[in-house]
């Protein structure tokens, strides 16, 4: 997600509409309203509706506008997702004691379903309020492309971790620690939150690939969470998230053009296309006039729509920095063309002992 800076949040209650109006017309760089501790129980069904009314009626001007929905175990949250995701003017959700990496995906997936033809996808923002969720705030902070924010939930994360504190947001006076040479070595306090904050802030900064993926069915679990994967089962939803677009599958009837002229005017301005399958898979009229145009930011292609034939404007946005091109070399490893040579070798043994080979031509693929 893009940098957002703001200098000051303010938090109102869900079901206090003069509250939440007031915070609309505050000099106020970003507000949350607030599904989930400060609305009881009773009310937490008057704070939605509270939150959609306000999300369409009030005028928020340049205000980051976020809802803080109930924990991912509470029976209202699916709800809360799906109402709001329908909400234009909603920038993002807040989701408390985020501790499990497959509950931002779930998230993330549950927004989209619930609005696929948003114009952009509803930034998530964690907070981290419990002592799982500071180990797990790397991972976190990786787990989706929608990922716009960590926060720090002082008051939850010191009971969490049986802090002596009595007052939320400050440390114990009691807890100390051996001071520099300014101090003459002596004892000062220590700040209980110096560390969980840096933590966040590292995990912030930080850049990281995730692994996204569409395929007729989802990969072996054990591969996926070896790869910490998220599979998608709308190609189209995933297309209009992800950073780099890497094509692997072979062509087919049921592949020609998968990437269509609709399906890459969904891909972001700043996406990467690479292509290491084959060229029938993009449409590659429609991939060049993008990237042009400033559409889409580039691609890697090693294989192409017309080869051995390449198209003389790929090869001027080449020349200008915005394309890669490779003469389909992309299996050209040590350990690929040993097996392709073993694989020949294997075909060839099978088929002079009577044996139906392995690797066959098709007709249908012809």
């Amino acid at each position: 997600m893009s940098a957002r800076p703001t200098r000051t949040y303010l938090a109102v209650p869900g079901h206090r509409p003069r509250m939440v109006a007031g915070a609309a017309r505050s000099p106020a760089d970003a507000v949350f309203i607030d599904l989930e501790d400060a609305v009881p129980p009773a009310e937490k069904a008057a704070a939605l509706a509270g939150a959609v009314t306000a999300l369409a009626e009030l005028d928020w001007g340049h205000k980051l506008v976020s809802v803080r929905v109930n924990a991912a175990d509470s029976p209202s949250v699916a709800e809360e997702l799906r109402a709001l995701a329908l909400c234009p003017r909603l920038d993002a959700v807040i989701l408390p004691k985020a501790e499990q990496v497959g509950t931002v995906a779930a998230t993330a997936q549950a927004l989209s379903a619930a609005a696929p033809a948003r114009a952009r996808p509803v930034a998530i923002e964690l907070l981290i309020e419990t002592a799982r969720g500071l180990v797990n705030v790397e991972a976190l902070a990786a787990a989706h492309p929608d990922v716009g924010a960590l926060h720090l939930g002082v008051g939850d994360l010191a009971a969490s971790i049986g802090a002596r504190s009595s007052t939320i947001g400050a440390s114990p006076s009691s807890y100390r620690h051996v001071g520099g040479p300014d101090a003459s070595y002596e004892s000062v306090p220590l700040d209980l939150f110096a560390y969980p904050m840096m933590r966040l802030l590292v995990a912030a900064r930080a850049f990281g690939l995730q692994i996204h993926y569409h395929n007729r069915r989802p990969v072996a679990p054990v591969i996926a969470d070896e790869l910490g994967a998220t599979y998608w089962e709308s190609l189209d939803q995933m297309l209009a998230r992800m950073d780099i677009i890497s094509v692997n599958c072979p062509h087919t009837p049921a592949t020609f053009h998968l990437l269509s002229a609709r399906r890459l005017k969904l891909i972001r301005k700043d996406a990467y296309i690479v292509n290491t399958a084959r060229g029938e898979v993009i449409d590659e009229e429609t991939m060049t006039r993008l990237i042009e145009a400033g559409d889409i930011a580039g691609a890697g292609l090693d294989v192409f729509e017309h080869e051995p034939a390449v198209n003389p404007r790929l090869v001027r946005l080449a020349k200008s920095g915005k394309v890669t091109l490779l003469p389909h070399m992309g299996s050209a490893t040590i350990e690929g063309r040993v097996e392709m040579g073993e694989k020949v070798i294997i075909n060839i043994k099978t088929f002079l002992d009577n044996h139906r080979p392995p690797d066959r031509v098709l007709p249908s693929m012809l």
